[in-house]
């Protein structure tokens, strides 16, 4: 009789690892697409001012592979090409045939040299105004039996011209009260190198140890504020703040994430969320110019541009950065946000989200965000959203011409400094829970175009818009 019960017991085991339900059944394909726009006239590669319109293509699929009943293989691409007016002038001057070819009349300089030009206001040709970021994780989620606990990890690299990115993570959730309760928590730490860029004046400077006449300033002209031809060997002469490259090129991040969310009615759901984020290392940014108050102006180009160098109608002449940006080697970033998710019926749900974010540097935050997905059929829904944004400005930022070089951190990056902003968006979703239609062997789950319209009030000016494909495989 043991022995008896003992195999169908055994048989009862067997019967239930055999009819366990899948956490995933198929093999899911996501598939994005995405373009993004911008223009704005304060670019930080070019010190606070100058053309800051940047133009991205990216495309992203996701992978989500059953492994057996209870673990899932996910598998994550991106790839975005962009090209950008501010990243093209690292390198803003442009020469063009010697000044001694041209008739007199129409040489620019007195003194035999070659006719260069540059401007932030024009985007340069040079290999720095475009680029691609590629990055690619992996990730791994193990399910409970009950399906009441998940544990993850992940693991990512990504590269573009000027960084390489190692990355990691482990996260765990676990749901109770009948589901109705969940709480997260998870961490990621990423290993940053950098390869550090550096405006052209600089880099030329310090590679060829102060001298003038040398690299791109051989036989060009540098002029003064008045738009005299200065002497290169003589005082006052041109020359950067910063008397070195970038020692320490590392910059490494750790976070630390806690979720909790709760049903409260058959109507409502709320959610309180963080990431908490401690980075140390390099943490500026050395393409980004900074012009200080208390320096002479000197420049290349055009003379005549000078005296409108800050309008978009110089086109000619640029102005010889004092250095580049200094920020301090550790930030702390704490937001907080919070979720909540009311069912108003069957043709609408009100989804809302705010989160307080504060710095180290000095940035606090507010972000309101409103959602109201009205389904319209059964098949289709409306995604109509707002979304409102406001932020004080780091301590170490000030606009273009007003640090001083007496500070020990500057930076004219219009990302640090204060400013409100709106988004509005539009989004439609085709959703066919039946899978009716195929592409090859994959099924369309649903699918997704989405508008963004973005302003903010320095003058920046956005717009994005991305189609969002759903597969199932057979």
């Amino acid at each position: 009789m043991l022995m008896a019960a003992g195999i169908l017991w055994g048989q009862e085991q067997d019967e239930q690892s055999v009819f366990k339900k899948r956490v995933l059944d198929n093999t899911e394909v996501s598939w994005l697409l995405s373009f993004y726009q911008q223009e704005g006239s304060h670019a930080a590669v070019t010190g606070g001012i100058g053309n800051e319109k940047l133009n991205d293509f990216a495309q992203n699929i996701k992978l989500h592979i059953p492994v057996k009943e209870d673990n899932v293989l996910n598998l994550d691409l991106t790839v975005s090409g962009y090209t950008s007016a501010s990243s093209s002038n690292l390198n803003p001057f442009t020469a063009t045939e010697d000044n001694q070819k041209k008739p007199a009349a129409a040489r620019l300089y007195a003194t035999s040299g070659k006719e260069v030009t540059g401007s932030p206001w024009v985007a340069s040709s040079g290999a720095s105004s475009k680029d691609m970021w590629v990055n690619l994780k992996a990730g791994y989620q193990h399910y409970s039996d009950d399906r009441n606990r998940i544990y993850g990890t992940t693991f990512g690299v990504a590269n573009e011209f000027d960084y390489f990115s190692l990355g990691g993570g482990l996260d765990y959730s676990t749901l109770f009260n009948e589901k109705n309760t969940e709480i997260s928590i998870g961490t990621q730490i990423y290993l940053d190198h950098w390869r550090p860029q550096y405006p052209i004046e600089i880099k030329t400077f310090l590679d060829y140890d102060g001298d003038l006449n040398a690299g791109i300033f051989e036989d060009v002209p540098i002029l003064d504020q008045n738009g005299n031809e200065i002497n290169k060997y003589g005082s006052p002469a041109w020359s950067p703040v910063s008397e070195d490259f970038v020692e320490d090129k590392r910059r490494n991040t750790y976070v630390l994430s806690l979720g909790f969310s709760q049903i409260l009615t058959p109507n409502a759901q709320m959610g309180i969320f963080t990431d908490i984020t401690y980075q140390t290392g390099w943490l500026s940014n050395p393409m980004q110019r900074v012009y200080f108050a208390d320096k002479p102006n000197y420049y290349i180009g055009r003379a005549e541009d000078i005296d409108h160098y800050t309008d978009p109608s110089n086109t000619g002449v640029f102005q010889l950065a004092d250095d580049y940006e200094k920020l301090p080697r550790e930030r702390l970033k704490i937001p907080v946000g919070l979720r909540l998710h009311y069912y108003l019926n069957e043709h609408a749900v009100l989804r809302t989200y705010y989160r307080y974010y504060a710095d180290t540097w000095g940035i606090q935050s507010h972000t309101w965000n409103v959602d109201l997905p009205l389904k319209i059929s059964g098949k289709f829904t409306l995604y109509p959203g707002y979304r409102y944004y406001t932020q004080t400005a780091a301590r170490y930022f000030a606009p273009y011409e007003t640090h001083f070089s007496s500070e020990v951190f500057y930076t004219s990056d219009y990302d640090l400094s204060a400013f409100h902003a709106h988004q509005v968006g539009l989004g439609i979703k085709y959703t066919d829970i039946f899978t009716s239609h195929k592409i090859w062997k994959l099924a369309i789950k649903s699918m997704h175009l989405d508008f963004n319209q973005y302003w903010r009030s320095d003058g920046l000016r956005a717009h994005i818009i991305s189609w969002h494909m759903d597969f199932v495989a057979d």
